[in-house]
């Protein structure tokens, strides 16, 4: 389980993306709510949320919610990630020799996801994958944008509770 749970402030944080702009979580609250996500390339877990991520980020994201992932892998791996995965949201960078804010998350496995309210409190620290906090992740997306949540998993899918990271 994350260290940092539902009701703990988020510790600040600037971060490279993967195409060279500096990401502020600070200026990013300043115009809404936050999701990050935390991640390993290598990871599947990872591999099978981050698609699903995309659809809440395609569906509400760059509106009043900023969604990104952060990798804790090197920069050429990461931009291959997301193009295997269709990840067009932003994706940061942390440090691969400090891992800087995995550890101010006090992450113990990833994938972990982070919202993040524009107050600074996280409201929703999902590790693994739990469909449930995906679902509410969604939701509450969707009512920051004065929307009705969009459906992300197709009834074809057969999508697991919970797997763990």
């Amino acid at each position: 389980m994350a260290a940092l749970t539902a009701g703990t402030s988020a510790p600040d944080f600037k971060l490279q993306t993967v195409d060279g702009k500096q990401f502020s979580l600070r200026d990013a609250l300043a115009k809404g709510p936050a999701v990050a996500a935390f991640f390993k390339i290598s990871c599947p877990v990872c591999q099978y949320a981050f698609p699903f991520l995309e659809r809440i980020y395609e569906a509400h994201g760059g509106k009043n919610v900023t969604i990104v992932g952060v990798s804790q892998n090197e920069k050429k791996d990461t931009a291959g990630f997301m193009k295997e995965y269709g990840v067009t949201f932003p994706i940061l960078l942390d440090d691969t020799k400090t891992y800087s804010v995995s550890n101010a998350y006090s992450l113990t496995n990833v994938p972990s996801i982070f919202w993040i309210g524009q107050d600074g409190e996280i409201e929703i620290s999902s590790v693994g994958w739990d469909k449930k906090e995906i679902e509410e992740i969604n939701r509450k997306a969707a009512e920051i944008n004065g929307q009705g949540p969009q459906t992300i998993f197709t009834s074809n899918e057969q999508v697991p509770d919970h797997r763990p990271g």
